[in-house]
């Protein structure tokens, strides 16, 4: 961030001024294994540390669908959450009942599809896991929304596999315990989970080819292919796979001086962040709409006008 940026961000926040009175939120993040929850927690500190009379706590999630549900209702004021869901939200499709008035605050880092299976698995390829056991996620996350997506974009449907609905920790644990077959985790490259199961197993992680990738964009125009380099884990080779990014879902409704503060103090803070959460390296300015054909909040597309103008 250049220091002509950082003092314009200064500036910005000595300018707005937000009503008095404490008040207590919550950031809904995901696993503990996972990235949401360190990077919620460091968001939480940097506005409460930042934003006068606010006081923000990270809060363990089924992540991305969980997160959008308590944002819209209130429960939360912000939510990190998988593009896809925030558009399936939006738009009112599966597994949301309704459309639902959420936007982005900003975008965050793409997150990768990683399907793992053990080094000496017969699976080979995406077409291979038809009728074997595979984790696609917890109830409520984003991960399970979007690994059945890209399975049914590739024709494997539902009744070709046996599900299990298990968050990260628990994918890990059972596939080291050899209790399934294949585990999904959508998530950062380099995520802690696939981190440790790979310094303690050897493990595989499947890479889609070209035609695969060029299903999913079609069915879920929000995911693109992206290729993972060799050693991100222990002894997994390289791999190509489906990426989404990850954004912050707030409401529609969001008080605008509120969410021009938390703009301003997130961004004047970054720096910092990155230095704990590696994945931060992706969240700038220049990627607040990385997400296409899911709307910014007002406050947000204001931001980053006026910061492209500086």
């Amino acid at each position: 961030m250049t220091s002509r940026l950082k003092r314009t961000l200064l500036a910005l926040s000595l300018a707005i001024s937000l009503p008095a009175g404490a008040a207590n939120y919550s950031i809904g993040t995901g696993s503990q294994s996972g990235t949401y929850y360190p990077l919620g927690g460091m968001l939480a500190k940097v506005w409460s540390d930042n934003i006068e009379n606010f006081n923000m706590r990270a809060e363990v999630t089924a992540a991305s669908v969980e997160n959008i549900i308590k944002v819209s209702s209130g429960q939360q004021l912000v939510g990190i959450a998988m593009g896809d869901s925030v558009a399936s939200a939006i738009q009112g499709r599966a597994p949301f009942r309704k459309p639902l008035d959420v936007a982005v605050l900003f975008a965050l880092y793409p997150n990768v599809v990683q399907f793992i299976v053990p080094a000496d698995s017969s699976i080979n390829t995406i077409a291979d896991l038809k009728g074997k056991k595979i984790s696609v996620g917890a109830p409520g996350s984003g991960t399970r929304v979007g690994s059945t997506a890209i399975l049914e974009a590739l024709g494997i449907h539902q009744g070709d596999f046996k599900a299990q609905s298990l968050n990260y920790t628990a994918t890990t644990n059972a596939l080291a315990n050899g209790q399934i077959d294949a585990g999904v985790i959508i998530g950062s490259a380099g995520v802690g989970a696939i981190t440790e199961l790979a310094l303690t197993r050897d493990i595989r992680i499947l890479s889609f080819s070209q035609a695969e990738l060029a299903k999913v964009h079609a069915a879920l125009p929000a995911y693109s292919g992206m290729e993972i380099p060799a050693e991100t884990y222990n002894k997994v080779t390289a791999f190509t796979a489906p990426a989404v990014w990850n954004v912050l879902v707030v409401k529609k409704d969001l008080d605008p001086a509120l969410a021009t503060r938390m703009l301003e103090t997130a961004f004047g803070n970054m720096d910092k962040i990155s230095k704990v959460i590696a994945d931060a390296k992706n969240t700038t300015v220049g990627n607040m709409d990385k997400l296409q054909g899911v709307p910014l909040h007002a406050s947000s597309q204001a931001f980053l006008t006026k910061m492209k103008d500086q």
